[in-house]
């Protein structure tokens, strides 16, 4: 069939806001417990709540928890590892009271810890069961009162199966990850660091006799990220560390030097937003799986006992989770460019490396939503490295990943070029993701060129490139995504006349901030929750990211001038461009109130603005009809400002578009 010409952005396509949330999950965490396998699932379609999903081993699969629970932390605002497994027993903190529950086969959840003082004021993630069964080590996190120098991070214990009052092990430092006790039960690892360090830049490793108290700092120090203490079966303790550039993965022996284990391009470990990442695993046979991120993309190896490395060639082009299952096979959640995130078990062939050993057999055991839809709709990434410059305006390189437009059925015009969209990602120290989403091919399919932006400051380019952001965010991120949409303009892949904008959170402050330049290129921008006022959140922000600026921008408020310069709520005068906000009622890490500074002064100024408020959502859109109205609202907002026009059928509810 040969396509048709027509405008692009009026392209229609099966990849509709409906079918981007219909049955949609964000697969998140992953655990082994004994044959079974048990994970997090995201649905939009119940709210957004995290349900556990356990599978055994004929394939049957339960959901965990009853209705109206969710297995959610809110530990650092970010949460991550809200529960964890063993011996059928699950233990999870309930998003509702974040109260610590334990969940046995048979029985309804039942409370492990008090109502606090404060409304959701303590909140538990990241446990580890100690060998015995009888106790377990978890975060607690303590909000006093409502300031974040109310808080505190601490580590404790507690009975595994009745009511106790934890007891508190590690105080002091003002952040603890990761507490892990060994084998014998007798020692415990943790990482700490302190402000104004965030956990990708200063960390260390600590271990405690807990007989003697006798701490022990392993690893870390400043200018070292120190992530994800494991210990071995052997009793060694394993750990990622970026010591040498890459977070590579390394082996320590009380009394003995450091080892390291996998060292070499490519990042082993991810930067620790929310807790509870798992990127190796061990194998019985004495050999380590992991991932690790290289130009974009993962790659799932084994290092074998004799530290010959071997990469498994599978097709996926991101994994989240790695564990180890018994009988030395892998479970994975993973995902690539041309199908979502799922669950898989990879069984490795016994002479894994040799030349005539046979390829891993994948199986998929929770696989993606079936789509329906043809796969000449999905635009594969292109990997694209190009020109920038840093503050100085000397010539640097930035990265991203670029999707063309992909419709079978349709073609733009002789002579037309397609409309950009630059996205940005959050953190700002984060990557571009590069799986199937349908959130990016509901553009592309439609006529739209994407360009996801790994600007300076991105994660898996090396400890280098994610320090080029530290006192230059709203200065690297802006000028590589100038940079991004000049080349492929130039490159004839993109319309210079109809470059937008779009970015979630740090990714909105880059929107605004581009936007606010007085030569910026950009035709339109969408501002999803994004940061406009840097005093603001310096001064009235959570305690995971209350020092978080002091690295970015500057102390504050010693460097304030350049906290306004750089603040886009201060320099409305210059947005000159139709913008679109996007808000969450109940957001604590961006308040509604930044974003409805910027939509007044925009409404008073007469530039066309566009603000829809979602109620009862935080940091980041989790229930179905939200993000819908999202998608079908930025979609309607593209169409008013570049002059196409909707296909009929989807019926979409235009957005409310003032001074258009």
């Amino acid at each position: 069939m040969t396509p048709t010409p027509a405008p692009y952005g009026s392209w229609p396509t099966p990849i509709t806001a409906d079918l981007v949330v219909t049955a949609a999950v964000r697969l998140g965490e992953l655990a082994v417990d004994g044959g079974d396998l048990v994970w997090a699932e995201g649905r939009p379609a119940e709210d957004g709540r995290t349900q556990l999903v356990r599978r055994v081993a004929d394939g049957t699969t339960t959901d965990l928890l009853p209705e109206g629970m969710s297995a959610r932390t809110a530990v650092h605002e970010y949460g991550g590892a809200g529960w964890w497994v063993r011996d059928g027993v699950v233990w999870f903190t309930e998003w509702s009271d974040q109260r610590l529950y334990r969940l046995a086969p048979g029985c309804a959840p039942q409370p492990l810890t008090a109502e606090p003082e404060r409304p959701r004021g303590d909140r538990y993630a990241d446990g580890d069961v100690a060998p015995d069964g009888a106790t377990l080590v978890c975060v607690r996190e303590r909000h006093a009162g409502p300031a974040a120098t109310d808080v505190r991070n601490e580590i404790v214990r507690l009975a595994t199966d009745t009511p106790s009052a934890p007891e508190v092990l590690v105080t002091g430092p003002d952040f603890v990850a990761a507490p892990r006790l060994a084998p014998d039960g007798r020692t415990l690892a943790w990482v700490q660091w302190d402000h104004p360090s965030m956990p990708w830049d200063s960390t260390e490793l600590v271990v405690r006799d807990l007989s003697t108290g006798e701490d022990t700092v392993v690893a870390g120090g400043r200018g070292e990220s120190v992530s994800e203490p494991r210990w071995h079966p052997d009793g060694s303790l394993w750990f990622l560390s970026d010591r040498t550039q890459w977070w590579s993965l390394y082996r320590w022996v009380a009394g003995a030097d450091i080892e390291p284990v996998v060292v070499g391009r490519g990042e082993i470990g991810v930067p620790n937003w929310a807790l509870g990442s798992a990127r190796y695993a061990f194998l019985a046979d004495g050999s380590v799986a992991f991932a690790r991120r290289s130009a974009g993309y993962d790659t799932l190896s084994v290092r074998g006992a004799d530290g010959t490395v071997t990469d498994l060639d599978l097709g996926f082009s991101a994994v989240e989770a790695v564990r180890a299952l018994p009988g030395g096979a892998l479970a994975v959640v993973a995902g690539s460019a041309t199908a979502e995130d799922g669950v898989h078990r990879i069984d490795l062939p016994v002479q894994l490396g040799a030349a005539d050993a046979p390829a891993p057999r994948v199986t998929t055991l929770r696989p993606p939503r079936e789509l329906g839809i043809d796969p000449a709709y999905l635009s594969v990434p292109e990997p694209i490295t190009f020109g920038s410059v840093d503050a100085d305006g000397a010539s640097r390189n930035a990265h991203g990943l670029y999707y063309p437009p992909a419709n079978p059925q349709r073609t733009g015009a002789e002579g037309e070029l397609p409309p950009l969209l630059v996205m940005i990602h959050g953190g700002p120290t984060a990557s571009a993701r590069p799986v199937l989403s349908l959130g990016v091919q509901f553009w592309t399919s439609r006529g739209f060129a994407v360009v996801d932006v790994d600007y300076g400051g991105s994660t898996g380019y090396g400890r280098d490139y994610r320090d080029q952001l530290l006192g230059q965010w709203g200065v690297i991120d802006v000028a590589d995504c100038l940079a991004a949409a000049a080349w492929l303009a130039k490159q004839g892949r993109a319309d210079p006349d109809r470059l937008c904008i779009r970015g979630g959170s740090a990714g909105g402050y880059t929107t605004l901030a581009a936007l606010a330049r007085e030569d910026t290129p950009f035709a339109a921008g969408a501002s999803h929750y994004g940061v406009a006022d840097l005093e603001a959140l310096a001064a009235d922000t959570h305690k995971f990211e209350s020092r978080y600026l002091d690295r970015l921008v500057g102390p504050y408020p010693e460097a304030r001038d350049v906290y306004v310069e750089r603040s886009p709520i201060h320099h409305v005068d210059r947005l000159r461009r139709p913008l679109l906000v996007l808000q969450g009622s109940e957001d604590e890490i961006v308040p509604p109130a930044q974003s409805e500074v910027i939509v007044a002064a925009l409404r008073e100024r007469g530039i066309p603005v566009g603000y829809l408020l979602f109620e009862g959502e935080q940091h980041g859109f989790r229930r179905a009809e939200n993000i819908r109205r999202a998608l079908e609202a930025e979609l309607s907002f593209y169409g008013r400002v570049l002059g196409f026009e909707l296909p009929a059928e989807e019926g979409i509810e235009p957005v409310e578009l003032e001074n258009a």
